[in-house]
This record gives structure tokens, C-alpha cells and sequence, in this order.
């Protein structure tokens, strides 16, 4: 009977030394460490179905080889290379046909599309992609680009990128029900994030476009079945695009600061004055009879804090249109589809086609932006102004009301 525990040191201390004697530093994702992860995954799911010593030896056995062949290859036909090398290796400790063709068969399986039959097979592909289930997605990603453009020579364009991993996203599923009950969920939140940013970007690609050469078509950059590799990047415009963005996020952000300044200013004034009427009221009900020389102070002193409070709650106070849009408005570009007011009384669908009409027109997407900006102005101008009102009526009245305070005790 074969130590299978004894076998599977022996593999993973050939791997850590072929490593260690091919290292090359261009491999950002296909390295040591990627097959270290991939091993530790491959242990966790078999451990999770309890699989027996043939099993589990031939499943992790499979993840120490599955990506050796692509330090030789620089990634042609690697899951090959790394089929042969471990046939060469396990060979040599006299491992038997039939868990040889198994561990190849595993390898194998793992080449893109993955096309697993056997469990074993199901295992070690899911162990492969377990990072599109997980948060590290993104970081692995763009590891991946980095060493496809050292090794090649090129640089891959991000829109090119990212629609090659969508296409790949989208084609996926994991095999194995531990794999999918684990990560569906966040490889299904990775898609959706890398897809608003690829949105994003060819909007932004777009505008460019038909700004600088009266294109109002987006290219089709690339298909789901083009080698990335060969994809040329598209150039760069001139135009200058994140200064636009920046100036916008800019004004929107200091808008905001701003708006909230003055709420805050506002919610001073009504607390200072709420209590000074509380304390007059309270002290003058009780002694109105023993200090009538002070009803007049007291009046003045009211009606300041009253009309401070008035103008200060009409300063935070919200005014909301009806909330609706009509076609005609989208058709003549006349409404501002970032201002919420514009259409919470109406549908999703109705939405959805407005805002898609905009983000296709450059002029009606940098329009609406403006119009945001400029009634965020209008908005924070009236505040302040009422809240000026608020200050200057409570500064000069306490000064009033302290001067008749004064004259009535001295006098009266």
C-alpha cells in the first residue's frame, strides 16, 4: 500500500525547489505563491469532503503541477508542459499508471475553459479560480495584466482588459457546491463592479471620441474569443478628461461642505434661541406681576429670538419639485437627471432610458453636471442668505433687547 503522505511531501518539495531554481521575476501571477494558494485551497476542499488518501494525493498533487509549465512556456499550452512534467517526476518515485493519468487528467482540466469530468478534476479547477470568489479578485487581476504585459512586451488597454475578464466572469461557474455556495456571492459582486467600471470608462471613452473626431459610436474593443494578447491599446486622447472629472468632484464635494455648514449654522441659531425662551418665558410667567417694568424688554427680546429661529428653520428648510419628467424634457436635454428632485415620483424603467440617453450624449451628461453645480449655488445662496438675515436680526436685537433690559431696571 502506497504512503500517499510521503509522496505529496515529496512533490511539494520538487515544485518549492523547481521554483526556486526557475524563478523569474516577471512572473507577477504565476509564481510560487500562486501555487502555494492554490495547493492550500485544494487541501481545504478535500478536507471538506473527507476525501480518502488516493483522493486527496492526487488532487494536491495536481495543484503543485497545474501552473509549473508556464515558467517554461510563458504560458502556451503551460497546463501541457506541467501535465508532462509531472509525469516525468512521478515517474521517477514510481508512482503507478493509473494515479499518473489522474493527476494529468486534473492538470489538463484546468485550461481555460475548464473542462473538468471526474470530482477530483471539479476540485482542482475550482481551487485554480477560487480568487474570482474572493476580495482579492481585484488585486489578482491586476497582477495577471501586469505579467501579461511584461512577458509580452505590450500594453494591454484597460477597456480591453476589462472586457476580456468580463467575458471570462460571465462564462464561469464553479464546479463544486462547496466552491458555489462559498463564492458565487462575491464573484457575482466582482462582476458587477468590474462591469460599472468598464461602463464608466467607455462613456468616458465616448465622450472623448465624438468630442475630438465627431464619433458617436463606441468601437467594439474586444471579443469575448480575442487573444489579449494581440489586442493593440487604443490611443489615448488629449483632451483632458480627469480634469473635467476632478473639477466636477471638486465643486460637487465643497457644495456639499458648504450645505452642510450652513445646516449646521442654522441648528446653532434655533438651540441658542430655543433656549433663551425657554429661560425668559419660564423666569417672566412666574413674576410678571413683581417685574412688569421688564414686559417690554422681555417682548423685544422674544420677538428677536422668533423671528432669528423663523428665518433660520426657512434656511434649512426643504423645497422638493414634483419629481417627474417627461420625454420631451430628455429629447431637449432640460432636465437634470442627477438632482433627485427631478425623479423619485418616477418609475425605474422610465429612469433607466433617461439616464442611458444622457450618458450617450456628452453634451446632455456634461450639461446636466453643470446645471447640478449651479443649483447646489442657487440652493446654498438662498441658505446663506436667510441664515445672514437669522444672525444679523439675532445680533442686533439681543443688543436691543440687553439696551432695554438695562434702561428699565436703571429707570423704572
Amino acid at each position: 500500500m502506497m504512503n500517499y503522505h510521503a509522496l505529496l511531501i515529496k512533490v511539494e518539495t520538487y515544485v518549492n525547489l523547481f521554483y526556486l531554481e526557475n524563478s523569474i521575476a516577471n512572473y507577477f501571477y504565476h509564481n510560487q505563491i500562486h501555487t502555494k494558494e492554490v495547493l492550500e485551497t485544494t487541501q481545504k476542499i478535500g478536507s471538506h469532503y473527507q476525501l480518502n488518501d488516493r483522493l486527496f494525493f492526487i488532487v494536491c498533487a495536481a495543484a503543485s503541477f497545474h501552473d509549473i509549465g508556464f515558467i517554461i512556456s510563458k504560458g502556451e499550452l503551460h497546463e501541457q508542459k506541467g501535465a508532462e512534467l509531472a509525469d516525468v517526476f512521478l515517474r521517477s518515485i514510481e508512482m503507478n499508471e493509473e494515479d499518473i493519468s489522474s493527476i494529468k487528467n486534473c492538470i489538463l482540466a484546468t485550461k481555460m475553459p475548464q473542462s473538468p469530468v471526474l470530482f477530483e478534476e471539479k476540485i482542482v479547477c475550482d481551487a485554480d479560480l477560487f480568487n474570482l470568489g474572493t476580495t482579492t479578485f481585484k488585486e489578482k487581476n491586476k497582477l495577471l495584466k501586469k505579467e501579461q504585459e511584461a512577458l509580452w512586451n505590450i500594453k494591454i488597454d484597460g477597456n480591453v482588459w476589462r472586457a476580456s475578464t468580463i467575458s471570462m466572469l460571465e462564462s464561469h461557474h464553479y464546479h463544486t457546491d462547496y466552491c458555489q455556495n462559498l463564492l458565487d456571492k462575491t464573484k457575482a459582486e466582482n462582476l458587477t463592479a468590474i462591469k460599472m467600471k468598464q461602463e464608466e470608462k467607455l462613456t468616458l471613452f465616448q465622450l472623448n471620441t465624438s468630442s475630438e473626431n465627431g464619433i458617436s459610436e463606441i468601437p467594439a474593443l474586444v471579443d469575448s474569443n480575442v487573444d489579449i494578447e494581440k489586442v493593440p491599446s487604443v490611443k489615448k486622447t488629449k483632451r483632458p478628461v480627469k480634469g473635467i472629472e476632478t473639477m466636477f468632484r471638486i465643486s460637487a464635494s465643497n457644495n456639499v461642505r458648504i450645505s452642510v455648514m450652513a445646516d449646521n449654522k442654522a441648528h446653532i441659531m434655533i438651540s441658542v434661541n430655543s433656549i433663551i425662551i425657554s429661560v425668559v418665558l419660564g423666569l417672566m410667567l412666574k413674576n410678571i406681576t413683581e417685574y412688569q417694568q421688564l414686559l417690554i424688554p422681555t417682548i423685544i427680546l422674544l420677538v428677536v429670538n422668533v423671528t432669528a429661529i423663523s428665518f433660520a428653520l426657512l434656511a434649512t428648510r426643504p423645497k422638493i419639485p414634483d419629481g417627474l419628467f417627461t420625454q420631451e424634457q430628455v429629447d431637449n436635454k432640460s432636465v437634470n437627471l442627477l438632482y433627485f428632485g427631478s425623479f423619485y415620483n418616477m418609475n425605474f424603467k422610465e429612469y433607466d432610458a433617461g439616464v442611458k440617453a444622457m450618458m450617450a450624449d456628452s453634451e446632455f451628461l456634461y450639461g446636466s453636471l453643470t446645471k447640478d453645480i449651479f443649483w447646489q449655488g442657487k440652493t446654498l445662496g438662498r441658505k446663506y442668505r436667510l441664515l445672514r438675515i437669522s444672525y444679523t436680526v439675532f445680533m442686533y436685537g439681543l443688543i436691543a433687547s440687553v439696551s432695554a433690559f438695562g434702561v428699565a431696571i436703571f429707570f423704572f
